[in-house]
């Protein structure tokens, strides 16, 4: 059996031995408690500092709201542009309205001098009549009276159609060929040799109402 000496000194051992530990447990769980909260503080200035940065980030829409703000102030006319876009379309409609003004007087003064055109048109064969009468009874010396009323008539006719516009188209020998004018409706040997391709003789007259051809005279064309 152990003496009362050595069992005192196991106890004395004993509670030695556990107050180390006791130490060491103490010791350690005030390390990790330190080490928690130095962690803990860190994470926490990690996510203040990325809660700021995001607060001071502008947001996403309002990037492009504001983009879309400059943008229509830059594309937005100002008011001299304006002001200078309605001289434009003012000044075109002038312009515009003075052709039109100028091309319906034109059109209207056309339309004065060639009304008559159809009722000029019926008329011409009668003074085709008229000329080949009065080229009949030329030779006849006893209807000298009848060709001067033929003839009085006739003048009168002309010179009424004259003052409505008609107008005769001279066509003499060796004029050059118009087509543009002309109406070829034969073509015959060319007596001499100035004459070819040129006209030789007119078979009907051509007349014209202000500037406008309502006949073309028909003409004979020496052959080249």
């Amino acid at each position: 059996m152990l003496s009362k000496c050595h069992y005192d000194i196991f106890l004395v051992l004993a509670v030695f031995l556990l107050l180390i530990s006791k130490l060491k447990l103490k010791k350690r769980f005030t390390m990790s408690k330190d080490q928690y909260t130095k962690e803990d503080e860190l994470n926490d200035a990690i996510k203040n500092a990325e809660f700021k940065q995001e607060e001071k980030k502008p947001n996403g829409n309002e990037e492009e709201n504001t983009e879309e703000t400059v943008k229509d102030e830059e594309g937005k006319p100002s008011s001299e542009d304006l002001l200078q876009a309605e001289k434009d379309k003012y000044l075109r409609l002038f312009a515009e309205f003075e052709n039109y003004k100028k091309r319906t007087s034109r059109e209207r003064i056309e339309l004065f001098k060639t009304a008559n055109q159809e009722l000029m048109t019926v008329l011409l064969p009668i003074l085709d009549d008229f000329e080949r009468a009065l080229t009949h009874i030329e030779d006849d010396k006893e209807a000298e009276e009848l060709r001067k009323g033929v003839l009085l008539i006739y003048q009168k006719l002309l010179k009424t159609l004259e003052q409505k516009g008609l107008s005769a188209i001279e066509v003499n020998q060796g004029d050059v060929f118009n087509a543009d004018t002309h109406e070829a409706i034969t073509q015959i040997p060319a007596p001499s040799d100035d004459l070819k391709g040129k006209i030789i003789d007119c078979v009907e007259k051509g007349y014209k109402l202000g500037d406008k051809i309502i006949r073309h005279p028909k003409v004979v064309v020496g052959q080249a």
